[in-house]
């Protein structure tokens, strides 16, 4: 093929050997005998109002396109005599017999005759015209320079590239190689013919990302189409969660209601008063929860349950929230306006006391890179401490409420806190700009979802608005259905590819959203009281924990799954209907 070796890609060999090469230019295609045409058994094609034939029940596929697709596949796949054969029987050849000659020039290394059958191909208009002579020329000026030719090459690009006047700073680059020694070596590679018939295939590509698709169909284009379609039946199946879905070409897809975690595995009891708070570690191998009994607890997960790893004692006041470090090996606790603790996961020991003299911590959270952490105090200013509980830094005035959520973003740039009882301040601490979220309701709590890009606020007249925050802030979708009176309910994002939401409420149940369409999708009755918090476990889509004033700690999976215990839990443990 124009001088590419045997062990050149499949889809790189579109039937241009020499004598191919040498049809093509006479604007033919491969001829070869068709053994058993199956004509008769494929549907026929309807005629379109516009006189064109399409296929497909809706009319709306056009058979050139259609056939020259499949072809195009046919041939990146390296079914070379199908393609060929193809081509044959439908009489719609690949390419026109232009544009077959322009691709043999490319390969061949005929520049200045394929820039001149370029104008020939039909484009209309003149700025793609220069973008893809400037490509071709650009090969043979790389060309001239390998073959040690740069008296040529300059003159290339002074009276051929220059004149384009297309992307000036890459003319410029081009003539630094002019000068640079270091762009050629010293010694000639043995293949240098085939790396440069390559780089020829390279250039075709390029070129065909730059030519209409009507002229040169674009690479992987029906895969494109078919992922595309995929895709579309994925994201509109309002049940999708789970990556061992099999998707299949032969059916559409559809997810059933079994794929959300709608099933009590495990009864979690070792607190003795409410339950505030909970989160997954990062790696989905922990869970911690706080409570109003002044005590955390480290819950190790497994394939197979949930089980307590440590009691961390040793605040004063009840326990408001925790924050996992980003690597999971370290956990804050932040008491109800008291201080924040720092402990190892490992072995539950006390790391390290923040506290601030005359003020109580409301909030804490990590930056992304455990260097740092960060504390909403009482006096609504927000602190940045080092490990070692020095204070590097401290925004004063309305940064927080006594009652706040903290989040730092994934770059570490931004800090979000509720600011003012309808409002949460997105503050850059490095550009030191403000930006705001203005709700019309009293804010209560809010969560960010793990690209950063999304915040869910849950607001005082039971709803829950999701927010983009890229930018200016955008209302996106708005949740309703859960009820929310007195007490402070939290909400989550989860499942596969964070496509649902997650929230408690007063009357006891735990409610599921489709984040996309906003369409409650579960309820999931069991608790006898508020259930103040969820978490979704960011490594098993398949996994819920929801916390309440029962005093327990809810594990919720699928209702088909059925996994042998790890073995006998003592430590406020309950397994549920058998299902471990």
């Amino acid at each position: 093929m124009g001088g590419v070796e045997d062990d050149e890609p499949a889809s790189k060999r579109m039937k241009l050997s020499s004598e191919e090469l040498r049809r093509l230019s006479n604007g033919s295609t491969i001829k070869e005998p068709v053994a058993g045409s199956s004509r008769d058994l494929m549907a026929r094609p309807l005629q379109s109002e516009g006189g064109e034939e399409v296929v497909g029940s809706k009319g709306v596929i056009k058979k050139v396109e259609f056939v020259r697709i499949i072809a195009k596949a046919l041939y990146s796949l390296g079914y070379i005599k199908s393609g060929a054969h193809l081509e044959e029987e439908s009489g719609i050849p690949l390419h026109s017999s232009v544009v077959n000659v322009f691709m043999r020039q490319i390969l061949e290394g005929n520049w200045d005759d394929s820039v001149v059958t370029l104008r020939n191909i039909g484009l209309t208009d003149e700025r793609t015209v220069k973008s893809a002579s400037f490509l071709i020329l650009e090969q043979k000026f790389f060309e001239l320079l390998d073959e040690e030719k740069v008296m040529d090459a300059l003159n290339t690009l002074r009276t051929e590239i220059a004149p384009l006047g297309v992307n000036d700073s890459r003319v410029r680059e081009l003539s630094s190689y002019i000068v640079s020694p270091s762009y050629c070596s010293p010694t000639r590679s043995p293949k240098q013919d085939t790396v440069r018939a390559r780089s020829r295939s390279k250039l075709l590509e390029e070129l065909q990302k730059l030519l209409p698709a009507t002229v040169m169909i674009p690479e992987g284009r029906l895969e494109h189409l078919v992922e595309q379609a995929l895709v579309l039946q994925r994201d509109a199946c309002m049940f999708h969660n789970s990556l061992d879905k099999e998707m299949s070409l032969y059916s559409d897809h559809q997810c059933g209601r079994d794929q959300i975690p709608s099933q009590a595995l495990q009864i979690l009891q070792a607190h003795t008063g409410e339950v505030w708070f909970l989160q997954f570690s990062h790696n989905g191998k922990y869970l911690a929860s706080s409570s109003n009994d002044q005590s955390a607890i480290i819950w190790e997960v497994y394939e197979t349950g949930v089980s307590l790893k440590h009691k961390l004692s040793g605040h004063q006041k009840p326990l408001s929230s925790v924050s996992w470090s980003p690597d999971d090996r370290q956990l804050l606790t932040c008491g109800a306006e008291e201080v924040v603790r720092r402990w190892d996961v490992s072995s539950g020991e006390c790391l390290h006391v923040y506290e601030k003299t005359g003020l109580g911590m409301v909030s804490c959270g990590w930056s992304p890179d455990g260097k740092w952490i960060f504390s909403g105090l009482n006096d609504k200013s927000i602190c940045m401490w080092e490990l070692d509980g020095k204070e590097l830094e401290c925004w004063k005035g309305q940064r927080t409420l006594k009652i706040s959520d903290l989040e730092i973003t994934g770059d570490g740039k931004q800090i979000i806190s509720i600011c003012r009882e309808t409002a949460i301040l997105l503050l850059d601490r490095e550009a030191k700009v403000e930006r705001f979220i203005e709700e019309d309701q009293p804010i209560t709590s809010f969560s960010l979802s793990r690209d950063s890009r999304f915040l869910l606020i849950n607001l005082l007249n039971q709803e829950i608005h999701l927010w983009n925050i890229e930018g200016d802030p955008k209302l996106v979708s708005k949740y309703r259905g859960h009820k929310r009176t007195r007490f402070i309910i939290r909400s989550c994002f989860g499942g596969l590819e964070q496509a649902f939401i997650a929230s408690g409420s007063e009357d006891s149940l735990v409610y599921i959203w489709h984040r996309g369409t906003g369409e409650l999708i579960e309820t999931l009755p069991g608790h006898s009281g508020a259930v103040n918090c969820v978490s979704w476990n960011p490594a098993n889509p398949h996994m819920l924990a929801s916390a309440s004033d029962d005093r327990t700690i809810r594990i919720w999976g699928l209702n088909n799954l059925s996994t042998k215990r790890k073995e006998p839990c003592s430590n406020g443990i309950h397994y549920c209907n058998g299902g471990y």
